[in-house]
């Protein structure tokens, strides 16, 4: 496999992976992995994006900052975003913070910040008008949250009305919400004598708290509050620095954290962060690192923001709590991607406030490298104070009994044969839309914007249509019926008429756009738009061999056998029969003649909205004359195609000297 298609895949398995975490995160506060191991899945991709620009995508999670808000509450759109914050695990991450600083800012001298501890609670927005608060929201997915005005006025700390008169008539404020530990303990003890389920931790405490309906149950909770910083308000800055806004803040009322400090440059960053965490265990809230902010607020202006983060801001973590137990067994959990994810069952142990049981070991590379075997003693990390992972085996005390751990051959949840080659740490299960365990993502991707492009099946109907044995396998897809769907939760008459009008427009599509639905591993959709050009039709591919497939254009011997398995094993071929007897059809493709093309090899940027084509369907007629088409401008870019409202990546080309095109100029070349 060439690096690129190991690079999409990855990504690929990413993206599906961050958003679950997303989803069970920010919308059920029922997170299944610690935030390190989200970090690290983060840096992950930032890295695999930065290094392969085209693979970037605008529902990338890189892009957004996450989750979505709960249908129980109100939506409130945030008018300034509430972004979240890049980490830093070491100090090598925090000078290199520091070094970007002072370059984008284009000085040598040492940068004044305002350093204060990273709280383990829940982000939120106020809105105060002529001193008055008149709204309380959650950060939600950063653009639109929550309302849970009721619920933060029962939160003491938080003023009902600003003290003095010199506020400005509307200001919007940001802060912490969270759960002293003293209350907390205080809380479960009560919650104890009264036969009642104990709350886990600080942190689920108060995000729980702060989103039940009733306000009253909010208003037993213990909760606190630390303002740090302002929305969206008037257009006069109420200071020059973040430390003086902090200033005007606890001047009107609103609480700010006590261990605020100005800092000078990278050396008072550094001792800041030592000297909080070795007072970490005396301090009345739980937190899990500190926050470094440039401390000009013309500074800040002038560094800006990358897609979901300030640059003039970052978050130093603490090292991870650790514990020593015993592997009493490891499981396989086959994830919606397929991906195969050994879990260690471990002897109970309790680490950083928690009882920790399972502990993952994240793929087979990981259980080789570090030796991890059944019978174990290991080192149990709480990284981020929040999943557990086995982070290293006592050699010293190993069983004689110990046994070794062995990816499975076939799929614990389908029987499909479990796939792990030379290349990738990955082990998948081949079972795609046959696997239960994948069925939902399978579904999802089929009827995606880039596949089928079914319009009104989105990601709830799936859950339920598969829930409710509705649906098994894409096909059953276009067996549903109006009258039987609108008796689904959400659905009426009108929707469940509007999705099978859209199932019968879906059957009519093109063959890249099917071959990329079926989730063909490793087949994205320039690979099946290879596949098609150099086949023509689907029967012909499905008659190759896999030396055959492996004779298209930047396929591989892998990835052809992967094609070739996916198209042969029974299940997925009477699968296919059973959509192409339901009418699926595409018109015929001719290879296109790509060396007459002015596009052929190039790397093509699209910026701006064009008036004659969407992005998606340029996208498409620049891959089909054999351009590549890439996110981000570079010294590789041949051409830049500019739209209306083009912006910084237009003023990047002209920089380099990259050949701009506008949108005349682009049609004409296409119609060449």
């Amino acid at each position: 496999m060439n690096a690129v298609a190991a690079a999409g895949a990855r990504a690929a398995e990413l993206r599906a992976e961050l958003e679950r975490h997303n989803y069970r995160y920010h919308v059920l506060d029922d997170p299944e992995v610690p935030d390190a191991e989200y970090d690290r899945l983060m840096q992950e991709l930032k890295r695999l994006e930065a290094d392969f620009p085209e693979l970037v995508t605008p529902e990338s999670p890189t892009q957004r900052v996450g989750g979505a808000a709960l249908k129980a509450f109100g939506e409130v759109a945030h008018r300034l975003p509430m972004l979240s914050l890049d980490n830093a695990f070491s100090e090598d991450e925090v000078r290199a913070f520091d070094r970007r600083v002072r370059e984008r800012l284009g000085r040598e001298a040492e940068v004044d910040y305002s350093a204060e501890p990273k709280l383990d609670g829940l982000a939120v927005s106020l809105r105060y008008e002529k001193g008055v608060l008149v709204q309380g929201a959650t950060r939600g997915d950063g653009t639109t949250g929550e309302d849970v005005t009721h619920n933060i006025r029962t939160i003491k700390s938080v003023p009902l009305r600003l003290l003095g008169a010199d506020f400005p008539a509307e200001l919007e404020v940001r802060g912490e919400v969270f759960m002293p530990l003293e209350g907390f303990r205080r809380f479960n003890e009560g919650a104890l004598a009264r036969s009642e389920k104990a709350l886990v931790n600080p942190r689920n405490a108060a995000a729980g708290s702060l989103r039940q309906l009733d306000p009253r149950l909010a208003a037993a909770r213990p909760l606190d509050i630390f303002f740090y910083g302002l929305g969206a308000g008037g257009e006069a800055p109420i200071a020059d620095s973040h430390t003086q806004m902090l200033t005007r803040l606890r001047g009107w009322g609103l609480r700010t954290c006590p261990e605020t400090r100005r800092v000078h440059g990278l050396a008072g960053c550094l001792e800041y962060f030592r000297d909080i965490g070795a007072r970490r265990g005396e301090l009345a809230y739980q937190i899990d690192g500190v926050v470094y902010k440039v401390d000009t607020l013309a500074d800040q202006r002038a560094l800006g923001f990358v897609s979901r983060a300030p640059r003039w801001a970052i978050a130093h973590k603490f090292p991870a709590e650790e514990e020593l137990t015993v592997v009493r067994d490891v499981e396989f959990q086959v994830g919606r991607t397929g991906a195969l994810t050994p879990v260690a069952r471990l002897q109970p142990v309790f680490v950083g406030g928690v009882t920790v049981s399972n502990a993952t070991l994240h793929n087979m590379d990981e259980v080789e490298r570090k030796d991890v075997r059944i019978g174990d003693t290991v080192v149990v990390r709480r990284a981020g104070d929040v999943i557990p992972e086995v982070a290293r085996v006592i050699l010293e005390r190993r069983p004689p009994d110990a046994r070794v751990v062995v990816l499975p051959a076939v799929c614990p949840v389908c029987g499909s044969p479990v796939e792990r080659t030379e290349e990738k740490a990955i082990a998948r299960c081949t079972g795609g839309f046959i696997c239960g365990a994948q069925r939902k993502e399978a579904l999802r991707h089929f009827a995606g914007r880039r596949a089928l492009d079914i319009q009104g099946l989105g990601t709830e109907l799936i859950d339920q249509l598969v829930e409710r044995h509705r649906v098994t396998t894409p096909a059953d897809l276009f067996r549903l019926e109006a009258r039987p769907l609108a008796e689904l939760d959400r659905m009426g008459e009108k929707s469940a008429a509007k999705l099978v009008e859209a199932l019968a427009r879906s059957k009519r599509t093109t063959l890249p756009r099917f071959l990329h639905a079926l989730g063909i591993p490793d087949v994205g959709e320039a690979t099946a738009l290879a596949l098609a050009q150099h086949f023509g039709d689907l029967a012909p591919l499905r008659a190759a061999s896999e030396e055959e497939i492996d004779a298209v254009p930047d396929v591989g011997p892998i990835i052809a056998r992967s094609i070739h398995r996916f198209l042969h094993e029974a299940r997925h071929a009477d699968v296919i029969d059973d959509l192409i007897g339901l009418g699926l059809n595409w018109p015929g493709i001719e290879r296109p003649l790509a060396s007459r093309s002015p596009f052929a090899g190039k790397t093509v940027v699209l910026t701006g909205t064009l008036a004659a084509l969407t992005r998606d369907a340029a996208s498409d007629r620049l891959t089909a004359l054999g351009a590549k088409v890439a996110g981000s401008v570079s010294k590789k870019t041949d051409f830049v195609v500019a739209g209306d409202d083009a912006g910084s990546k237009r003023r990047k080309a002209e920089e380099l000297g990259v050949h701009v095109l506008d949108e005349r100029e682009f049609l004409e070349l296409l119609s060449k």
